[in-house]
């Protein structure tokens, strides 16, 4: 499928609406598609109450036998269990940051869902300007076409802002993403996000949090493309006439670039640098089954590749504290969930709660998805099959 300059709009509309769908599903489902903690055939987990995050300092409920939690020199950072959503540990979780291209984690989550890899684009002048300066890049070109699939492996792998431009205004524009994103955001929970760059640019006020950032790493490893994406090591990038070149991941933990040693298990997420932020780290590794989740925000010590060691020793104490520490919190106290409906159906036909309804997160991507696919096909029959020029 080839989309040129005269479909571009139609796939906008289509991509909105799509992204209507999604905001119609009830609040549990645009947040995740695996069972909730505490719901009917979810893990059963009881939390103390969300405020304790919101203390100053390290917070940990240690058990008898508990590893004492590593000294690290970052503003803040988080450890939770991302099955059951458990946080572990944390030293100023709710802290307002800047949060750097790990912000790029809410844009997927945003715009994912209403954009099928398998779309052709080609590049207009347009969608690359407003790029920040010494903003990071993958290379897109004006005039240039690209799948989908390509500007993502852009977005995860080198972080490129050019290719979240693209992005951004093939499903409704800038604004819009950013718009769409508080709004996703706001159904996560993650209630100290405030976006205005949705490529995660230095912007006065723009902060995020490693609650929040620790909420979008873990609903992200819950969609198969996120979790693809984030977790590829390297990949070829279309360079036009057929010519492509190597793109490797800069989250150098994945890598194990620049001397940095590959964590074992680790399956991705998202790193970020700006002059405000410093180095910013959203990632999870997974070990005898369980899956742990780490944010490390600036990092005040140590070099520039800090933020991976200091992820490194609370992946290792995330792991190694398993069963000795009570939680301290949950990355899903703090989500909007929707109130329970009597019905005066028999029990036997009657609607299950919305938590466990057929309607999940999957079947709602699906339904948005096919409106995209729906989108292109569409234009295909309009323009008889005709593809833009390479």
């Amino acid at each position: 499928m080839t989309i040129g300059l005269t479909s571009r709009a139609v796939v906008s509309t289509f991509a909105i609406c799509a992204a209507g769908l999604l905001a119609l599903a009830p609040a549990s489902v645009a947040a995740h598609t695996g069972a909730d903690p505490g719901t009917p055939g979810g893990p059963r987990v009881a939390v103390p109450q969300p405020s304790l995050l919101y203390r100053s300092g390290t917070q940990v409920r240690p058990r008898a036998g508990a590893p004492e939690p590593p000294d690290v020199s970052a503003l803040s950072w988080l450890v939770a269990d991302a099955r059951s959503g458990e946080v572990l540990a944390a030293h100023n979780a709710h802290r307002k940051l800047p949060p750097a291209s790990t912000l790029k984690t809410l844009f997927a989550l945003t715009v994912l869902p209403v954009l099928p890899g398998g779309i052709r684009h080609q590049v207009r002048e347009e969608e690359l300007t407003g790029i920040g300066d010494g903003s990071s890049r993958v290379g897109v070109a004006e005039g240039r076409t690209y799948q989908v699939a390509d500007l993502w492996r852009g977005v995860f792998l080198n972080s490129g802002n050019d290719a979240v431009h693209v992005l951004a205004e093939l499903s409704g524009g800038w604004r819009s993403a950013a718009a769409r994103m508080q709004a996703k955001a706001r159904s996560l929970g993650a209630r100290d996000t405030r976006v205005l760059s949705p490529d995660g640019y230095d912007m006065p006020g723009q902060v995020s949090s490693a609650y929040d950032l620790a909420v979008f790493g873990r609903a992200g490893l819950r969609n198969a493309d996120f979790a693809r994406y984030c977790g590829t090591v390297q990949a070829r990038f279309p360079g036009g006439g057929g010519w492509s070149y190597p793109i490797r991941n800069t989250n150098r933990l994945l890598s194990g670039e620049d001397g940095v040693e590959p964590y074992p298990g680790l399956i991705g997420i998202k790193n970020g640098y700006t002059s405000k932020a410093g180095n910013t780290l959203v990632a999870a590794a997974r070990r005898g089954g369980r899956t742990v989740v780490v944010t490390v925000m600036n990092p005040q010590a140590g070099g520039r590749f800090a933020v991976y060691e200091e992820a490194r020793e609370l992946l290792d104490w995330g792991f190694d504290a398993d069963g000795r520490v009570a939680p301290v919190g949950s990355l899903d106290a703090l989500r909007a969930r929707p109130q329970a409906r009597p019905s005066a159906l028999p029990a036997a036909v009657a609607p299950v709660a919305a938590g466990n309804a057929p309607w999940s997160e999957t079947g709602a991507i699906a339904g948005a998805a096919g409106l995209g696919a729906g989108a292109v096909a569409l234009v295909l029959r309009l323009k008889g099959g005709r593809t833009a020029p390479n």
